[in-house]
């Protein structure tokens, strides 16, 4: 009952600074938090990302070995993309098999890398019909601030672009570099009352509405979208976030590529 209490308390005091146009942590409604990432943290991994996006910080694995491809594609390699929110993320979280959320953002970072045609696929088969390469891309949050997905995808990709094919450990030639182009980035927004804010943190998360994530390409493409949440979107609400997304993952993509 307390936590109900308090739940209600920061409800009432995000709605009235978001009619005022502010949020609680200061930033504006289209702002990002401050953004790090450290590359190759991993050793044994064949390519890893630990990005911080605020308090949010996630840690992304890339593990490859030679498999089955799947019938209706038997010339392309296989991406996995798997998730976990552990107790020691979050106090909400609890140990045990993935948990609806946790599935939800590991889907949601594995449509926008595949739809964006990020990896190239032909390049990852060794023998059509018979072997290729799965490429797993595991997640784990290390600390749990909100926004689990952008942080999860900005440190895929950074894993994907700087990962190796360890070809040479199963005795399939020489390692080789991952082949990879472009940089797909989501941008995440939350409705609270009638505010769309990007980037949200946990007790934006809590109290929101409805949730959006947008997935666009280094040419300014939208590849994928992800509408969560019980709430309503307008059309005008979904149309602004497009293009907040558009600009806001260009600004992401030339921090990533330090530019």
């Amino acid at each position: 009952m307390k936590r109900m209490v308090v739940a209600e308390i920061k409800r009432e005091q995000i709605k009235k600074l978001a009619s005022s146009g502010r949020r609680i942590d200061g930033r504006k409604f289209e702002q990002f938090r401050e953004l790090s990432f450290e590359v190759n943290p991993i050793g044994p991994a064949e390519g890893s990302a630990r990005v911080k996006l605020g308090k949010t910080d996630v840690i992304v694995g890339v593990k490859m070995n030679p498999g089955t491809p799947f019938p209706d594609k038997p010339g392309e390699g296989v991406l996995m993309t798997g998730n976990e929110l552990k107790p020691m993320a979050h106090p909400d979280f609890e140990p045990g098999p993935p948990n609806p959320d946790s599935v939800e953002i590991a889907r949601v970072v594995d449509r926008g890398i595949r739809e964006s045609k990020m990896l190239d696929m032909e390049k990852l088969c060794i023998v059509p019909g018979e072997k290729v390469w799965m490429v797993n891309l595991d997640i784990q949050a290390i600390d749990f601030d909100g926004n689990m997905i952008d942080a999860a995808t900005i440190a895929g990709t950074i894993a994907l672009h700087n990962a190796k094919v360890p070809a040479s450990r199963f005795g399939l030639g020489e390692d080789f570099k991952m082949p990879v182009k472009g940089w797909p980035l989501t941008a995440t927004f939350v409705k609270i009352g009638n505010h769309m804010m990007v980037d949200p943190n946990t007790t934006e998360e809590q109290i929101a509405e409805a949730r959006l994530t947008v997935s666009v390409g280094e040419n300014g493409n939208v590849h994928a979208m992800q509408k969560g949440l019980s709430g309503a979107l307008t059309y005008e609400e979904v149309s602004r976030s497009i293009d907040l997304a558009t600009s806001l993952t260009k600004e992401l993509r030339q921090k990533v590529k330090g530019r």
